[in-house]
């Protein structure tokens, strides 16, 4: 985990920004420190809102159809995410990675006007995680152990919303063009712990029980939308991605000095 050294009164920024860094970069879990620790989240943070149509969508599919071969099949993806604490964007994660399989990628995080100058890109490789604070004048790569477990199954956390009943189909909609299945509903802290572990560990620790998950898919079963929402330390959070630009698995060596 990486640790900053900002005024109390950002405590909930850095925690943020720290949870973007733990969810999305691979750093081994490390417990709450006084200047930050890290706060419940996904693998994955928040994007800008995309428009949706509940009106009849060409293309139109069942959601169980589509997740049947999903996570069979990694995918490199594009995303970009915010982090909103109190309905203030607190910080922004984006970059690229691969996904239903083990994460490697390059993600930059920066802080928004509440922690000035906060800035940090990462590697994430199949054997260790770079870390460089640009917010640091000459600041160089360090390289960090990644956890084992850093693996979270986007498939996984649609089936999970599909296993909570009908509820949950909120019925096909449009995202950017996209013809794309909306799921919704609450999921226990515990459900999350066969599909994103790190996550399950995260939010259990912070005392967090349930969160809102909404989710859009498309005819492959790809996550076009998540959407997360829940209490950080007393306050309403979420996290919101976006995905776009998919492709076949990439590699990601370790970055160079430059």
């Amino acid at each position: 985990m990486i640790t900053f050294s900002i005024p109390r009164n950002t405590l909930v920024t850095v925690a943020a920004v720290a949870v973007a860094l733990t969810a999305l970069t691979g750093c081994k879990d490390t417990p709450n420190a006084q200047n930050g620790g890290s706060a419940p989240t996904s693998a994955s943070a928040s994007a800008p809102t995309s428009s949706a149509s509940a009106a009849p969508v060409a293309g139109a599919f069942e959601p169980e159809a589509a997740l049947a071969e999903a996570g069979k099949t990694p995918y490199a993806a594009t995303m970009k995410a915010t982090t909103e604490v109190a309905g203030r964007e607190v910080a922004t994660t984006s970059g690229r990675a691969n996904f239903e399989t083990v994460f490697t990628g390059r993600m930059e995080v920066r802080a928004a006007d509440s922690a000035p100058g906060m800035w940090m890109e990462t590697v994430t490789t199949v054997d260790g995680n770079y870390v460089r604070d640009h917010s640091e004048a000459g600041g160089t790569w360090t390289k960090m152990p990644r956890a084992a477990d850093n693996r979270a199954s986007y498939a996984g956390y649609a089936k999970l919303l599909l296993a909570t009943g009908p509820s949950a189909k909120k019925g096909m909609q449009n995202q950017g063009g996209v013809p794309v299945y909306h799921l919704a509903g609450r999921l226990d802290i515990d459900q999350v712990a066969s599909v994103d572990p790190r996550t399950h560990r995260s939010m259990k620790a912070k005392g967090v029980t349930a969160f809102d998950c909404d989710q859009w898919i498309d005819g492959q079963g790809r996550t076009i939308r998540f959407e997360q929402h829940m209490d950080m330390r007393g306050m309403p959070s979420a996290n919101k991605i976006l995905f776009s630009e998919f492709g076949p698995v990439e590699t990601f060596g370790a970055p160079t000095a430059s």
